[in-house]
């Protein structure tokens, strides 16, 4: 019962936030993008790979062994296609990829814009989101973490945003997060962006604000975001979020990425 009324406080929470705002600067400029318009790789002046199975399937537990190969990750038709695939590597029987800016390009505070379409599918967990730069340094969750999107086909079509940080996460079941159905997210494109400043970070699908976390003052525990993050993109399999049952018949799917922008 505990359990129970924690998360509907938590939701109550949630809906309490995302009907307030904060005050984003309207002059912005692009300061970092990429249209991936360009040969047929990703740029690697502006993208990472992380590689394998990680620590506990990525600390989730997840079925999926990344690669930088050209039939898990490519530029085609001006699109970044991140495909999943059932294909044994490692001791993994699923493959993808998990592109990141870390090392190449971070930033504190700005508009972030992110156009895609998402795959289909039991067992697929698309996201878009930010850690910080000092994970290395003082680990996760205290490094602070932004899902700007993520999408687990047991729910379909239906987004979540989170923060984590080290007083607010998930294994604690106290992260700051809301949810809600976006028509088509995997049939059509669709915006996810977000506007992050150090009051506050609204979340929002085609222009629509749907939810907004605020800095209450309590210090970097609480709101670690003051300081910078860097980008990811990509696809898992299974793990703890969308579950360990895999509809095999799916595969190959993908997330198609029209374009990542950041302004500030």
């Amino acid at each position: 019962m505990r359990f129970f009324l924690l998360f509907a406080f938590l939701g109550v929470f949630s809906l309490r936030l995302s009907a307030q705002k904060i005050n984003f600067p309207k002059n912005i400029q692009l300061v970092w993008s990429d249209e991936f318009d360009h040969g047929t790789s990703p740029d690697t002046t502006k993208w990472n790979y992380n590689i394998g199975t990680g620590e506990y399937g990525w600390g989730n537990n997840e079925l999926q062994y990344y690669t930088r190969e050209t039939s898990n990750v490519r530029v085609e038709n001006g699109h970044l296609m991140i495909e999943a695939r059932k294909e044994n590597k490692g001791d993994k029987s699923y493959t993808s990829a998990r592109l990141l800016t870390q090392g190449k390009a971070s930033w504190t505070y700005g508009r972030f814009e992110i156009r895609a379409k998402l795959p289909k599918g039991q067992g697929t967990w698309p996201a878009i989101w930010m850690l910080g730069d000092n994970i290395q340094k003082v680990g996760w969750p205290a490094c602070g973490e932004i899902d700007i999107m993520e999408e687990v086909w047991k729910e379909p079509n239906v987004i979540n945003w989170s923060t984590h940080s080290k007083k607010l996460n998930w294994p604690s079941g106290t992260q700051q997060t809301f949810k809600a159905k976006i028509d088509e997210a995997t049939d059509q494109f669709h915006v996810y962006r977000i506007d992050w400043t150090k009051t506050g970070i609204e979340f929002y699908v085609d222009d629509q604000l749907k939810f907004t976390v605020l800095n209450d003052g309590r210090g970097e525990d609480y709101y670690p975001f003051i300081a910078p993050q860097f980008l990811i993109l990509n696809v898992a399999i299974g793990g703890n979020m969308p579950g360990f049952v895999v509809d095999d018949a799916i595969f190959p799917v993908r997330m198609e990425v029209d374009y990542v922008r950041v302004y500030q």
